[in-house]
């Protein structure tokens, strides 16, 4: 199963929908948000893709409550976690949290096949030792928004999940017409 590990969107449609696109063409299956969505309308082009989508809350939080109330008007499309998910995807468990601290922390418990975070900007994929004796993935897909990811031609990155082989890339969006996103 291949999955689309997005973060820090903050209230940008447009980057969103085009790494979702792009992931359902290489044959995502479902969307993971790794926090600071902040609002509604950010998903709204995003649902219409028709890819059930998982998102956690961030630091920078937005309405809570009409994300639930868009959540139950989805029928299953959008799932609104709270703090952290816990999921299970393509027979792996996985760990949803937005600040990287946490991540680490989840991914040093060895309970999960893949931990994802987000809150620096900066894409990441590593493996994590845990406590287990084994290795746990650790991924941040960085700012799906382009927002002060690092470099000085910053642009914006997500990355791309396979479940199956349990690998992960990170892929960038180039802005629309040479513009920030």
């Amino acid at each position: 199963m291949k999955i689309c590990i997005v973060s820090d969107s903050h209230d940008r449609s447009d980057p969103l929908v085009a790494a979702i696109t792009e992931a359902q063409a290489a044959g995502a299956q479902a969307v993971i948000h790794c926090g600071d969505l902040i609002g509604v309308n950010t998903l709204r082009t995003s649902l219409k893709l028709g890819i059930p989508i998982h998102a956690v809350h961030g630091n920078n939080i937005g309405d809570i409550p009409a994300l639930y109330r868009m959540m139950a008007k989805t029928n299953g499309l959008l799932t609104y976690h709270g703090q952290e998910a816990m999921l299970e995807l393509g027979e792996r468990k996985l760990f949803v949290t937005h600040m990287p601290h946490h991540g680490q922390a989840f991914a040093c418990t060895g309970d999960y096949d893949l931990v994802c975070h987000g809150h620096s900007h900066t894409a990441h994929v590593g493996l994590q030792s845990n406590v287990k004796g084994g290795q746990t993935w650790l991924v941040n897909p960085g700012s799906v928004a382009g927002i002060d990811a690092p470099g000085v031609n910053a642009v914006p990155t997500w990355i791309l999940g396979d479940l199956d082989a349990m690998t992960f890339e990170i892929r960038t969006l180039q802005p629309p017409n040479g513009r920030d996103s």
